[in-house]
């Protein structure tokens, strides 16, 4: 028996469609073209300057994910509501800020029996992997809360 959507449904389905493609779209551009060299290797230090490239690093990304966002939906005349705007745009800025931080993607890795894996450098870099796959994931709930809310 084939059930119809209700035109809600279908409408959370569509936002959280291109919500997550907006989102992966921006991920590549805020952390692989935006990205500087020196937000790149301090992010994770102490102090000032690690908080000061942390910052920079997530306002150029979260700004080109919101213009992505807004923008993709008023091309499409999508129902993005603003409630579900800042709680996936807000999620992504704390997941993003924490796995950027370094410590929790090793400390994933360690616990899951992948510690040689989390200091790999060859044929690829098990921290960089792991820590652009938790991005993902996280990118994938901030879609479900853009649909959601």
């Amino acid at each position: 028996m084939v059930t119809e959507l209700s035109p809600d449904v279908a409408a959370r389905g569509i936002v959280f469609a291109v919500g997550l493609l907006s989102l992966f779209a921006a991920h590549q551009i805020g952390d692989h073209v935006l990205q500087t060299d020196r937000q790149a290797t301090a992010k994770a230090g102490r102090g000032r300057a690690g908080l000061r490239a942390m910052v920079g690093h997530l306002v150029a990304y979260h700004l080109t994910a919101a213009a992505l966002l807004v923008g993709t939906g008023a091309v499409l005349g999508l129902p993005l509501s603003t409630r579900g705007l800042l709680a996936a745009l807000g999620f992504s800025a704390i997941t993003h800020g924490l796995l950027d931080r370094r410590w929790p993607v090793r400390a994933i890795l360690r616990a899951t029996g992948a510690a040689e894996f989390a200091e790999s450098t060859a044929p690829v870099c098990g921290m960089y992997v792991a820590d652009q796959a938790l991005h993902q994931l996280a990118l994938l709930i901030s879609a479900l809360l853009l649909a959601a809310l």
